[in-house]
């Protein structure tokens, strides 16, 4: 199922080919936050959601998803973490950062969600080297393409039971980087 808070995101057209649930979450149709908590969770429990995979979701996840999915909630970030994450740290706000500072590689990252933003921890992070020319937009969409590849791959992993706990950090059983 899909759930988004933003009713023209690409992901929304994709359920619909694929015929699977949409749930458009916005202030606008759950003005109460703990009416939208309480639905979220109980449509989540019923459906006995495995895993919640978050892409260019801008919003904190309530409490009480979090701490039912706990280890079981990935979301995928455009830059290293933890250097450039957090609240505000989104889209081309990041590829600005990366510029700014003068960093030389830039990035994405996709780890487990807690409850503070692109705080919880780090499963995989793939590198992108940042060119003298590079724009915010350019950054970005090499950073997107990466972003493209690593999702995937730790979804898939997660899918296959390879993702363990080893001294409280993610670990990918017979990753290979290559």
């Amino acid at each position: 199922m899909v759930f988004s808070n933003n009713p023209n995101c690409g992901a929304i057209k994709f359920a619909e080919e694929n015929s699977i649930p949409i749930f458009i979450i916005n202030a606008a149709r759950y003005p109460n936050a703990h009416t939208r908590d309480e639905f979220l969770l109980e449509t989540c429990l019923k459906a006995e959601i495995d895993l919640i995979c978050l892409a260019g979701f801008m919003k904190m996840l309530p409490q009480n998803i979090v701490k039912q999915y706990e280890y079981r909630i990935l979301n995928i970030h455009p830059g290293l973490l933890p250097e450039f994450g957090g609240k505000g740290f989104y889209g081309t706000r990041v590829h600005e950062a990366v510029i700014n500072t003068g960093k030389r590689e830039s990035g994405a990252t996709v780890h487990f969600v807690d409850e503070i933003y692109d705080h919880g921890p780090i499963i995989l992070q793939k590198k992108v080297e940042v060119m003298e020319t590079d724009t915010p937009e350019s950054l970005a969409a090499r950073v997107l393409k990466l972003e493209h590849e690593l999702f995937p791959e730790v979804v898939k992993a997660f899918c296959e039971n390879k993702i363990i706990m080893e001294n409280n950090k993610p670990k990918i059983l017979e990753y290979n980087e290559n």
